[in-house]
Order: structure tokens, then C-alpha cells, then sequence
């Protein structure tokens, strides 16, 4: 069993920065994934930011909406991931969940409880 923890989350104004962290514990043998999603009120969650893992190569991707603003990087060692978030837009409010891919014989995700990011104008 796995449990993600995040943390970084708040109220930010227009323009400023959050760093939102998320540290995985439990039975990980191996982490293939890991990535950020967003939920708003009355929206669809949708993936943020994602790094996803083969061996030794490894790649990033992002949705289009954040592209250039935000930045994904992890540390596999320590179970973590990052989330870098600049610029920050009104529209960028929403619940923040991270989720890693684990497994070796069988995979499964997982989920944290989320993070509230809530930018003011």
C-alpha cells in the first residue's frame, strides 16, 4: 500500500508562485509515472504536468494551458515529486492531486487527498 502526501498549496495573487511537493510512503518497489492533476468546481479533472519513466529514459509533458509556466521534476529516490507553478492565473485555481504509477509484476496508481490552489485577481 502506497499514501501520497501533498503539501504547498494556498492563496496566491495573480502573477506569484506556489512549489507544490508531494512524498510517497509505503511498499514502492518501482515508480514508472508520476504526475500532477487539477480538478476546478463543475470541471473534469485534467493532467497538469506528468513525467513518465523507462528504464533510463524519461519525459515530461504538460497541458497546453501551463506550458511555460509550470514545471514537473521528481526524485525518485526520495519518492517525490515537484510541481513549480509561476505566473499563476486565476483560471489556475483548482484542487491539485498528485498520483504516481507503481509497480513491477503489477501496477497500480496512486492518489493524494489534493492540495486547494486558489489564485485571486
Amino acid at each position: 500500500q502506497v499514501q501520497l502526501v501533498e503539501s504547498g498549496g494556498g492563496l496566491v495573487q495573480a502573477g506569484g508562485s506556489l512549489r507544490l511537493s508531494c512524498v510517497a510512503s509505503g511498499n514502492i518497489f518501482s515508480i514508472l509515472a508520476m504526475g500532477w492533476y487539477r480538478q476546478a468546481p463543475g470541471k473534469q479533472r485534467e493532467l497538469v504536468a506528468g513525467i513518465t519513466s523507462g528504464g533510463s529514459t524519461s519525459s515530461t509533458n504538460y497541458a497546453d494551458s501551463v506550458k511555460g509556466r509550470f514545471t514537473i521534476s521528481g526524485d525518485n529516490a526520495r519518492h517525490t515529486v515537484y510541481l513549480q507553478m509561476n505566473s499563476l492565473k486565476p483560471e489556475d485555481t483548482a484542487v491539485y492531486y498528485c498520483s504516481m504509477r507503481v509497480g513491477f509484476l503489477e501496477i497500480n496508481d496512486y492518489w493524494g487527498q489534493g492540495t486547494q490552489v486558489t489564485v485571486s485577481s
